[in-house]
């Protein structure tokens, strides 16, 4: 007789478990832990669901305020731009609205001019007229320097119809190469690149 049968007490034994009831016992709890596990996997997919989510709707929002910006960013390169031809366009209207504004006036007051030069280059012997005659000519001078009116120098240039009117052609005198302006009688002027009035000139042969 065995150890344990000697100390066990007639009446009280307990019947072994079989392998299949602890099995059977045991399967609720691991279905239940299981289930559990489960569950915790489908919380974590659903939060992770969530936040990608979340993620493409910031990155929907960030496309959207990029696609805006680059286009405000056009739009002001574009109105910048428009400024800018705008302000160029203006300035070039008021350059020309004061340039035909000078030429307008000028052509009016070269017949004066041409008038004093003749009288200043006149024989006289009146010093003080001549004299008089010479000081309003520089006056005149001075002022349409102030407008950026300029005497067209041609004296002894070859002739350029495109500042020049020939009115006369003569042999060409000792020293005087051909083509060039021998005399002037009258003065040409112009507003930088604007002719007032051509010079008439006389042109060596």
């Amino acid at each position: 007789m065995s150890e344990e049968a000697k100390n066990t007490v007639p009446g009280t034994e307990q019947p072994e478990t079989a392998p299949e009831e602890k099995t059977a016992a045991a399967a609720p709890e691991q279905a239940a832990a299981e289930a559990a596990t489960e569950e915790d996997k489908k919380k974590d997919g659903g939060w992770f669901n969530k936040k990608a989510r979340e993620m493409e709707a910031v990155k929907a929002k960030l496309d959207a305020a990029e696609k805006n910006a680059a286009q405000a960013k056009d739009q002001l390169l574009r109105m910048a731009a428009e400024y800018d031809n705008y302000r160029k366009r203006s300035t070039r209207e008021a350059d020309q609205k004061f340039g035909d504004g000078v030429s307008h006036a000028v052509e009016k007051i070269i017949p004066i001019l041409d008038t004093l030069d003749m009288a200043a280059n006149a024989p006289t012997t009146d010093e003080n007229y001549k004299k008089g005659v010479v000081m309003t000519l520089d006056k005149a001078a001075k002022a349409l320097e102030a407008l950026h009116v300029e005497e067209i120098e041609v004296l002894g240039k070859p002739f350029d119809p495109n500042f020049m009117n020939a009115v006369q052609q003569i042999p060409a005198p000792d020293g005087q190469e051909s083509g060039t302006v021998v005399t002037v009688f009258q003065k040409g002027y112009k507003l930088g690149d604007k002719i007032i009035r051509h010079a008439t000139v006389v042109v060596a042969e």
